[in-house]
């Protein structure tokens, strides 16, 4: 579950028909949960878009060259192939 930080919470109140009162009733005590944690699961799902779009720019423009470079281990030593071999505190 997603946590948020804040310093100050608002009261929000609705009316439920007794069939929706009851699938929540059953769902809270299924994920042996509370209504007012569940509420607040379910406010986040519809409001928070915690997805990837696989359409996203981002994910089309790699490789950016299409041969193999001359150095090994990149990923392993990549400051050593920026700034050679000097230490930086």
């Amino acid at each position: 579950m997603m946590s948020h930080v804040t310093s100050r919470m608002r009261v929000v109140q609705t009316e439920l028909t007794e069939t929706e009162h009851a699938l929540l009733e059953a769902y809270v005590r299924a994920r042996k949960t509370t209504i007012k944690d569940a509420v607040r699961e379910a406010i986040r799902k519809l409001t928070v878009r915690d997805e990837v779009d696989p359409d996203d720019p981002i994910f089309r423009i790699f490789p950016l060259v299409k041969g193999k470079g001359k150095l090994r281990n990149l990923s392993e030593g990549h400051d050593r192939h920026l700034y050679g071999g000097r230490r930086f505190p």
